[in-house]
């Protein structure tokens, strides 16, 4: 197969795309301004600073690619209010001319279910105004409305996989799961939200499935990227404190809950209708998770 370039293929999902891609046989270039993965034959690992406009123009100037997934983003502390979602934005819109002036076809870039409106519970890629509140979501949105126009006007083929809530190994501590497991097996007080919200869980890797199923695909534009199952946040903790024998104190409610929204879960019928299924139950998931973090550090 052809070459593919990937941005942010260092990160949680694209550390799990980059794995799914090179497992499909695809050669990889990858680009990321702070770490590597470890050696790959088909892989190729670039350090390129995207907010470097100049030094990414002189990589397209050098460089041309058919595909390419763009991963990239601010996704750190306050990801959803920060003013660099502003820069993002901008530097995404000029990677995709650079992309497209070096002979580029296929741009696909990853969305988010923060470009909903949440008041709508049940979210679908037809029928949910992108009308979420926030900076993050509305920085993402605009890319997907301009990244569409400037796709269709140039001939482009333009496709969106729009990611719901995630989980697995390498996730950022701060985040639901990896904040209880650590907790849990240091023997700590787990200290979580009232945690009643229903939301919609998938494992890393099914969700790395989907994405490049998207890319592999003959679909185009937006397609969530999603488990289509309601789970309430409670019931997830629950299931960590049994699965690491946790026998401390669960502090229900001692930190303020991330959202107000009962109920936000995805439709995934167009996923599935290009043959996606997951792979992970969430309880395997879950014990994949604890497992990986017992390897790491339990200080």
């Amino acid at each position: 197969m052809s070459d593919v370039l990937v941005t942010g293929y260092t990160g949680f999902i694209g550390t799990a795309v980059t794995k799914e891609l090179l497992s499909r046989g695809w050669r990889v270039t990858g680009i990321s301004r702070k770490s590597m993965l470890p050696q790959h034959e088909s892989l190729t690992q670039v350090n390129l600073d995207l907010l470097d406009l100049s030094a990414v123009e002189r990589f397209f100037s050098a460089n041309s690619f058919e595909a390419m997934l763009h991963l990239a983003w601010y996704l750190g502390p306050k990801c959803h209010v920060h003013d660099i979602n502003m820069d993002w934005l901008a530097v995404s819109l000029h990677l995709l001319r650079c992309f497209q002036q070096a002979g580029g076809r296929i741009f696909q870039a990853n969305g988010t279910v923060s470009e909903y409106d949440f008041s709508f519970g049940c979210l679908s890629e037809e029928k949910t105004p992108l009308n979420n509140a926030s900076l993050h979501g509305q920085c993402k949105a605009a890319l997907y409305h301009t990244a569409q126009a400037f796709c269709g006007q140039h001939g482009m083929t333009f496709k969106w996989p729009r990611v719901f809530n995630l989980y697995g190994p390498g996730e950022r501590t701060s985040r639901l799961v990896p904040s209880v497991i650590l907790s849990a097996l240091r023997g700590e007080d787990i200290k979580v939200s009232e945690c009643l919200q229903i939301q919609d869980y998938l494992h890393v890797a099914d969700t790395a499935a989907g994405i490049v199923e998207v890319f592999e695909s003959d679909a185009a534009g937006a397609v969530n990227i999603c488990s289509g199952t309601p789970v309430r946040l409670r019931s997830i903790v629950e299931s960590l404190v049994e699965l690491t024998s946790f026998h401390g104190n669960v502090l229900w409610g001692a930190i303020p809950g991330a959202l107000e929204f009962p109920l936000i879960v995805g439709s995934n019928q167009k996923l599935r209708s290009l043959g996606w299924a997951p792979r992970v139950s969430l309880q395997d998931g879950l014990k994949q998770t604890i497992a990986w973090w017992r390897k790491q550090y339990v200080s």
